[in-house]
């Protein structure tokens, strides 16, 4: 059985809220003069899951920031018909706290807005993280296969089913419950749908053309992205760089956080 790993002391971080159109997010910073990082939660997350990176990261020199999208942990809406895409809340935080070009790591749904900002906005990025997400690639093909790998009903499963491996629900209970708590925590009211005004389109092309230098993580075990998904996305961005994790299902951030961030700091000091 894998041993989960404690979530390690915390380094101190500011917290505060960014205007955005139609909302207010929470986000926390821990400062510094290093180049930024900016985590993007997945769905079933908020600011508040990134305990395992956010130490790590933070000591190896980085200004590690984290936040809250709308509709998540903290955040705040203040008029829905003003609500712009979630990348384009991205691009009012990193200017609002003048991290200039950021390191942007996003995990599963979080990946998805990254590559909406990497298509958007490629002069705001050092570098693309996309950590077992199905993206957000206008691919017809691609999203078929997608569903295809997800029966009927598998929304209508728990979320620690759908997103961490057997072995690791298995291994500690007490770790397992703490990350269904932190699911639980994260949502601040039911999460709209995207309508097409919300969304940016990006296609292979768009991301092979920003330059923007980019990492691949996927987890051997993930029900969402199976390695040979991965491998297809990998297949169609030249130049990507592909880590695939052994023993981490959807959530390889929580599952396997030396290994997955062992792959993330080598990728971010190689730029």
């Amino acid at each position: 059985f894998l041993t989960p790993m404690d979530v390690p002391e915390q380094v101190p971080a500011r917290e505060g809220w960014i205007e955005v159109a139609g909302a207010r997010l929470w986000y926390w910073d821990t400062g510094g003069e290093g180049p930024a990082v900016v985590l993007l939660h997945p769905a079933t997350g908020s600011g508040q899951i990134w305990g395992y990176q956010q130490p790590v990261l933070a000591k190896a020199g980085f200004r590690v920031i984290g936040y809250s999208r709308k509709h998540h942990a903290k955040s705040e809406i203040t008029a829905v018909e003003e609500m712009e895409s979630d990348a384009e809340d991205l691009h009012r935080l990193v200017q609002a706290l003048k991290l200039g070009r950021i390191h942007a790591i996003g995990s599963a749904a979080g990946g998805g807005i990254v590559m909406q900002y990497a298509a958007k906005h490629p002069q705001s990025l050092l570098s693309m993280t996309i950590a077992c997400s199905l993206g957000s690639v206008r691919d017809q093909r691609y999203r078929e296969a997608c569903l295809a790998v997800r029966p009927a009903g598998f929304y209508s499963l728990s979320p620690e089913f759908r997103e961490l491996r057997p072995c690791y629900r298995a291994a500690d209970r007490e770790v397992t419950r703490r990350w269904i708590a932190l699911v639980k925590s994260s949502r601040s009211g039911r999460v709209r749908q995207p309508s097409p005004a919300d969304t940016v389109d990006v296609t292979w092309e768009k991301l092979a053309a920003s330059k923007v230098p980019c990492l691949l993580v996927g987890g051997d075990a993930d029900l969402y992205l199976p390695p040979p998904l991965l491998e297809y996305c990998h297949d169609r961005l030249p130049g990507s760089q592909m880590v695939l994790i052994n023993g981490a299902g959807h959530s390889a951030y929580w599952e396997q956080p030396r290994l997955f961030n062992e792959a993330v700091l080598k990728f971010l000091n190689s730029r």
